[in-house]
């Protein structure tokens, strides 16, 4: 028997399908040849302090730092049954071999390889690494099974971060809120994260508004704005300082002869954008969609995961590797319908297939996961909910627009001198839109009439206006990301700048995580599209050495996980560095940070224990038939530790513009699966819940049913300040 864990149920189902496991049993699915089972994200984790020790319970001074040997794990009770499913398929005599199917990257190889050590199982295992949930993609995945000791890189690295995250984060954050006797979580990347919003609120505050003035100088077909030609700087050599200069300028010219002394045309082209990583796509969606960071990924993860309709979404590759050119063309044939016609305006080659450009295909630049492009399964966009839908159009147009022509346009930027002054005209005629056209971009042309050095005009007339210099913006969830990616970019050391190219505040597969913690444990609050620091936040950065507010200390550590992965550093030298920098912090926090007021926080109320769920009588759950349960929250499928995602939310329609859904509700709703009410219709139809108000032609609320937690971005806020990722 072969026994395949994979990280999620659905995950398993999808496997279980291919590998013809049909057997249901407790937490698992099997046949004669495979038993398949999962692991409900995190079975096994690292111990909390007071149970290596119970003297940590209660966070003393001297017993600081903390730094065990070793951090021992534990099973995590609340999915304990599971755990002993897994366990026992691993160690069961009739196990011949073990198949590794979590998630493909660091956290995904560190679930599995905690839950293979703790288990005792010392069966050799492969590793099942695929990039798409497809049918197709799973069975050649297994087809291509590798060793699992070609991963021990990866999971030395998984590993060194959650000891490093454990020991700086539980050291810092006890050693900092003991000596400020405020609750202050301090993490290794949290942190340097923290810092570069407080810098943009800094920045913001002490920055002094200048005022200035512009003359703008009509010349009858065309306007031209005031510039200095000896300028050092280019970019504000139209600003003049004094509004009476500026007014004698335009007072000058006014009536005046005015010649062209310069005219400079130059093609210019736009290649296409690059595929989307995963940080491109959360930029790109929080700009356009207004979608935060977490939930972006949590809607890639869907698309992904449950509807098989895009690639691997964590990734922080934008390319892909050149074998996979049949799979790009099966994929662009079987987009739906209207993509076809940009599909079909593709240029071909003469053998008709789409062109191989190296911004496309670029093995040296694909890491563990290639670039999010749409899979080769045919996807119903009509049948994805409206945030779905606009996330895998973004991703389907970008897919096409990779393999259309450049944008080209003529600039053109024209000097025009009246009494001794000059004037900058600049225009843009569009030559070819090109991948403009795919993603429904359309500049406006700004053209300027046919014009030639010695061609006179006069001056009709000068206007005078005043501006005032603008302070940097916020960050928003899309400028966040790029600083996060990018940390160590403004570094002076040009060899160390260098050295930390590629490298950045955690992975991509973290950095959303990152910013809800922030916004969790109230340092950072979010106003619209804009992150802000708190008062809380700014004490902290204050409170804390530079070299865990630094981004740059983070990226090099970053830089030796990925070091790691690859087999080029040795884990010892990273921990060994762990320990020495935690040891620093605790020493820091009580002999030099600086006398900083907090706000004590209030005590959180205690909350009495929370209802147990019920079961509604004579409902059956229209996943799989048994029974569904309520809880304060939702109504849910009693079958859920087996894997059933059915989940209604009772704000599920209220969230937009239904009601609140009641027991009565649901009862009525799985029975008949319609409800008429004072408002509208409820409808629950092909696993889509609906409400269509009164006299109207169309659901107002569309939302599928098969939810999970993680769907619908409800991590617990409780998350221990130590695990960031």
């Amino acid at each position: 028997m072969i026994v395949v864990v994979a990280e999620k149920p659905s995950v398993a189902r999808d496997i279980a399908r291919v590998l013809g496991c049909r057997q249901k049993g407790q937490g698992f699915l099997s046949s004669d040849t495979h038993t398949v089972t999962w692991a409900l994200g995190h079975l096994v984790t690292l111990c909390e302090p007071d149970e290596i020790d119970p003297q940590y319970k209660r966070w003393k001074r001297e017993d600081l730092p903390i730094l065990p040997q070793t951090i021992p794990t534990k099973i995590i009770p609340k999915t304990k049954s599971q755990y002993q499913v897994v366990k026992k398929l691993l160690c069961d005599k009739d196990t011949t071999s073990v198949i590794c199917a979590t998630d493909a990257g660091r956290e995904g190889e560190l679930i599995f390889r905690l839950i293979y050590d703790k288990s005792g199982c010392k069966k050799t295992f492969d590793r099942l690494w695929i990039s798409s949930m497809t049918d197709s993609a799973i069975k050649e995945g297994l087809d291509t099974l590798r060793p699992g000791t070609d991963y021990d890189g990866l999971y030395q690295s998984a590993l060194s971060r959650a000891q490093a995250d454990w020991l700086v984060g539980m050291n810092a954050s006890r050693a900092f809120t003991l000596r400020y006797g405020a609750l202050l979580s301090v993490g290794r990347v949290q942190t340097p994260t923290l810092a570069i919003l407080v810098k943009r609120a800094q920045d913001i505050r002490a920055f002094e508004p200048e005022t200035f003035y512009t003359v703008t100088a009509g010349f009858g077909d065309y306007k031209g704005i005031w510039f200095d030609s000896k300028a050092e700087d280019q970019k504000t050599s139209h600003r003049i300082p004094a509004k009476e200069t500026a007014q004698n300028i335009a007072k000058l010219v006014r009536g005046k002869r005015a010649t062209v002394i310069d005219v400079n045309r130059e093609q210019k082209r736009e290649p296409p954008p690059l595929l989307y990583d995963l940080t491109s796509l959360q930029r790109e969606a929080n700009k356009a969609l207004g979608f935060t960071a977490t939930k972006t990924l949590s809607t890639a993860q869907a698309l992904y995961e449950t509807h098989k309709a895009i690639t691997y979404p964590r990734t922080d590759s934008k390319y892909l590797p050149r074998d996979m050119v049949g799979r790009v063309q099966t994929a662009l044939n079987n987009l739906s319908a209207p993509y076809q016609p940009l599909v079909e305006n593709i240029p071909r080659k003469d053998d008709g297939k789409p062109p191989m450009p190296a911004r496309v295909y670029d093995d040296a630049k694909v890491s563990d996961h290639h670039a999010i492009i749409p899979t080769t399964q045919k996807t119903d966009p009509t049948r994805l909910t409206p945030d779905e839908r606009a996330l895998y159009d973004m991703v389907v147009r970008r897919f096409i627009a990779a393999f259309y022509p450049a944008h080209e346009y003529e600039a053109v930027r024209v000097v025009t001198q009246s009494v001794e002054h000059n004037f900058q005209s600049t225009g843009r005629s569009i030559l070819v839109n090109g991948w403009k056209d795919v993603l429904r971009e359309r500049e406006k042309q700004d053209t300027l009439p046919s014009l030639a050095i010695g061609d006179t005009r006069q001056v009709q007339g000068a206007k005078v206006k005043q501006e005032t210099t603008k302070p940097p913006a916020p960050h928003t969830d899309a400028s966040l990301l790029s600083a996060m990616e990018y940390a160590g970019r403004d570094i002076e050391d040009e060899a160390l700048r260098e050295q930390m190219r590629g490298s950045g505040l955690g992975t991509p597969a973290t950095r959303a995580a990152i910013i809800e913690r922030l916004l969790r444990v109230g340092y950072v609050r979010r106003q619209g599209k804009a992150l802000h620091a708190t008062q809380k936040g700014e004490q902290l950065i204050m409170a804390v050495p530079e070299q865990i507010a630094s981004p740059e200390t983070t990226a090099k550590w970053e830089q030796a996980l990925e070091d790691i992965a690859k087999g080029q550093r040795d884990t010892q030298r990273f921990d060994e560095g762990i320990r020495r920098f935690t040891e620093f912090l605790v020493t820091y926090a009580f002999t030099q940070g600086p006398d900083i007021a907090f706000e004590r926080d209030k005590p959180a109320r205690r909350k009495s224990g929370a209802p147990k769920a019920k079961e509604l009588p004579n409902v059956k759950c229209p996943l799989c038939g048994k029974g569904v349960v309520e809880n304060d929250k939702a109504f849910g499928c009693a079958n859920w530790q087996d894997g059933c995602a059915f989940t209604l939310w009772k704000d599920a329609l209220s969230r937009g513009s239904g009601p609140q859904l009641t027991t009565a509700i649901v009862t009525k709703l799985l029975g008949t699966g319609q409800v008429l009410g004072s408002t509208g219709t409820i409808a629950l139809t092909n696993n889509r819940l609906q409400f269509t108000p009164k006299g109207a032609d169309k659901p107002a609320v569309d939302v599928g049913i098969a939810y999970t937690k993680t769907n619908r971005n409800a991590k617990a806020a409780s998350t221990p300040a130590h695990k960031e990722e």
